[in-house]
């Protein structure tokens, strides 16, 4: 059986974060997730995906941002099930816990952070008739490599982030971009709607609003597709149809733990280290809700944060715990010195 001071399930940027903030503490991780390679969501769909809200970085790939988490917590030798799928756990005689996953393995920990984002997802297809015909023959539900968009036609439907971001990055490589949605107003962060707004000025994309996708047309492979605007019904042609409709989550074998959900979400303390109705269980990131929660990875490294403290302090009662910043002490384990530390950071930027 595998030991650990934390067994976090999910290696998405929360969980993975969470090993570093853990580390600082002497704390060691062991991480559980589904998917055969560490990143979550932003290793499996979203790798090429610009990020803008992450301090410090004008803008990062998803799949540059995972790479360098991985860089960053290297150097406390986390463990790692991948591929697996934590289905239970029980709790020993001394508070700690065993958790299993469907492939039989074992990890006993005292403390268990779940970081499992939106938990299992697929995406959320329109209701258009005969979709499924089109599937991976010009319809998309994702964009992992802009570069199959290069000099093509594109049709992006959807009114959230994802939907405006990629307009914004694939208008500088795709042949054409159209952007539907079926309202006027946006969902998605007002930044990103003044400059696809900007863009439509420009005569740089198309803009289609209030519309909606109604039918596919092609001979096999998507050729066109047919919209509905104010009653009247259009043709437009194009080489991709890409609905970004958003995720539908599922907690899978977590519903069964005896957690308090609401709305698909684990219900936590906000108000000091996010630990679950479950003493010792923790939730952080997307796969949480409080009173203001907010999905943003930004907020997930905030939650990872104040949660190792509070699982520090539950694991050390009345043990005082001094507070070092890291621009000063450094990291164990990473030279000790602010040098080899900028060198690091130098060298995940290049």
């Amino acid at each position: 059986m595998k030991e650990t001071d934390i067994v976090i399930i999910g290696a998405g940027p929360t969980g993975l974060f969470t090993v570093f903030e853990a580390g600082l503490l002497k704390l060691r991780c062991h991480i559980i997730d589904a998917l055969p390679q560490p990143g979550g969501q932003l290793a499996e769909l979203y790798p090429k995906k610009p990020i803008f809200d992450i301090p410090g970085f004008p803008s990062v790939d998803a799949g540059v941002l995972v790479a360098n988490l991985m860089e960053q917590i290297k150097q406390f030798e986390p463990g790692f099930s991948l591929n697996e799928v934590a289905v239970s756990y029980k709790k020993t005689e001394d508070q700690q816990f065993i958790v299993e996953t469907n492939r039989g393995t074992s990890i006993k920990a005292k403390a268990i952070a779940i970081a499992g984002g939106l938990g299992s997802f697929e995406p959320r297809k329109p209701p258009i008739e005969g979709i499924e015909a089109f599937e991976e023959k010009g319809v998309e539900y994702f964009i992992r490599d802009p570069e199959m968009y290069r000099d093509k036609k594109i049709v992006i439907a959807g009114g959230g982030d994802s939907a405006l971001d990629w307009t914004i990055f694939l208008e500088n490589i795709a042949a054409e971009v159209t952007l539907i949605h079926r309202r006027n107003e946006f969902r998605g962060a007002l930044d990103s709607v003044e400059k696809v707004q900007k863009l439509k000025q420009e005569g740089r994309i198309h803009l289609v609003t209030p519309a909606e996708v109604v039918g596919l047309l092609g001979n096999g492979e998507v050729s066109a597709i047919e919209i509905e605007k104010e009653g009247k019904r259009s043709v437009i042609q194009t080489d991709y149809f890409v609905p970004l409709f958003g995720l539908t989550p599922k907690l899978g074998p977590l519903s069964d733990w005896g957690l308090d959900i609401e709305k698909n979400a684990i219900k936590v303390n906000n108000a000091l280290d996010y630990q679950t109705n479950v003493e010792g269980i923790y939730a952080i990131g997307d796969v949480n809700t409080y009173p203001g929660k907010m999905k943003l990875i930004l907020c997930g490294f905030h939650e990872a944060t104040l949660m190792c403290q509070g699982i520090y302090n539950r694991l050390n009662p009345g043990k005082k715990f001094v507070l070092k910043y890291t621009t000063v002490s450094g990291v164990d384990g990473f030279d000790g010195s602010r040098k080899a530390a900028e060198k690091a950071v130098v060298k995940s930027i290049e």
